[in-house]
């Protein structure tokens, strides 16, 4: 009933917000900072904003800088399944750049929260990303998902990219898909896949949650699995076409995310009223783009779900070499030509550090001189993949590591 109350919530208050937005445009009137009719403008908008939204935010990424120029960039869908599509980020004219496929994350939120990860890697690489579906909008004649299939569809994807570029793939996964994409990995080594990936960089991924646990990790082993199916997870409801597939909603693990920094979201939305009534539209721009992303919310399939919380943060099967694939087990050590980055954030606390270098012990078949690891000073979670030190620090030695695997 959980997601049905939702829904009615989300149909009622439908019409409050669409009055909101078009009463703050029709109050809106430049020159007039401060004015009431500016305050009751911002109200409005403030007001509307507040709100999930379940389609997947546009890439708006048009353009970007090779060798100093500016290349147009298309968007090009490929390999695609009811669950997710390979998308590339096609540039006009550009040849020769290495293919990197960018792994986002499927928890909760759309794959264009890289958006910035993907114009960083853009200036020198080919990219291709995991572009995931909600899973409310995928029938149930589609039939289940769970942490198998998506292993499985990281060995397509990379498959794919590896046919399509003609070249050897470099694979970078970002937070949860490391431990798939380290297994997918593993499996393509074992069975000397002509098309395993050349490198492989996990950022900020749980691959070991018994080392330095954040909360996070303390919440997932506080119950059974068992508490989650019960209390977590919901049918989808009418009038969408997954309906009466069993999701863990976007909107819950949004609620869970906001509650533990629930003041600053408070604050973010007092400034943007602020913003808007002194007419400082930069910075209301700043915080409009940020929750445009942060409250489109995408549903997981239930049984990748609960698969990842039992297998991944509460058993860790992989870092006790448990971690099991349609009747095979994953064997890391079985990866010999991959090169491995592994990267942390210094202040992580939802991967902290520790839990990804773990990969470096578990590769034990990877020559020394390809294993890297980088620790970032100064950030958190969201700051290994995007904003300045991600800009200016990290990228720099995930291109050099591609670049030297090259050699």
């Amino acid at each position: 009933m959980l997601y049905q109350a939702y829904q009615l919530q989300s149909d009622l208050m439908s019409p409050l917000r669409m009055a909101a937005q078009h009463w703050g445009t029709a109050l809106w009137v430049k020159d007039t900072d401060r004015s009431p009719l500016r305050r009751m403008a911002a109200a409005g908008e403030v007001f509307s904003r507040m709100r999930l939204t379940h389609s997947r935010p546009p890439w708006r990424i048009h353009d970007v800088l090779v060798d100093g120029q500016s290349v147009p960039v298309t968007e090009q869908a490929g390999y695609c399944t009811p669950f997710g599509t390979l998308l590339h980020f096609r540039k006009a004219g550009v040849t020769g750049q290495p293919p990197v496929l960018l792994v986002a994350p499927l928890s909760g939120h759309f794959a264009t929260l890289l958006r910035e990860t993907v114009r960083t890697l853009l200036q020198d690489h080919d990219v291709y990303i995991t572009d995931w579906h909600n899973a409310r909008d995928v029938s149930l004649r589609h039939g289940a998902f769970g942490l198998d299939d998506y292993i499985e569809h990281m060995t397509q994807f990379i498959a794919a990219v590896h046919a399509d570029a003609g070249q050897p793939v470099h694979v970078v996964a970002v937070c949860q898909p490391c431990v798939a994409a380290l297994a997918a990995t593993a499996l393509m080594a074992e069975d000397d896949h002509p098309a395993q990936p050349r490198s492989l960089t996990l950022m900020a991924g749980p691959v070991d949650c018994r080392v330095n646990p954040t909360e996070v990790n303390r919440l997932a082993v506080q119950k059974p699995i068992e508490w989650f199916e019960q209390n977590l997870i919901s049918h989808v409801p009418l009038p969408h076409a997954g309906f009466m597939r069993r999701v863990y909603p976007g909107f819950v693990q949004l609620t869970a995310f906001m509650s533990m920094n629930m003041e600053r979201h408070k604050k973010s939305f007092e400034d943007l009223f602020h913003h808007l009534v002194e007419g400082d539209m930069e910075k209301a721009d700043v915080i409009r783009t940020f929750y445009d992303e942060y409250l489109a919310v995408n549903d997981l399939p239930a049984e990748f779900y609960l698969e990842t919380v039992e297998k991944v943060f509460q058993t860790y099967d992989l870092a006790l070499g448990k971690l099991g694939y349609r009747g095979r087990l994953v064997n890391p050590a079985a990866i010999r030509k991959t090169w491995l980055l592994t990267v942390e954030g210094e202040r992580d606390d939802i991967c902290a550090v520790g839990q990804t270098v773990a990969a470096q012990d578990l590769c034990s078949g990877i020559r020394p001189y390809r294993k890297i690891h980088h620790i970032q000073t100064g950030v958190g979670h969201y700051g290994v993949f995007s904003g300045r030190k991600w800009n200016q620090q990290i990228y720099p030695r995930v291109r050099e590591m591609i670049h030297a695997s090259l050699g």
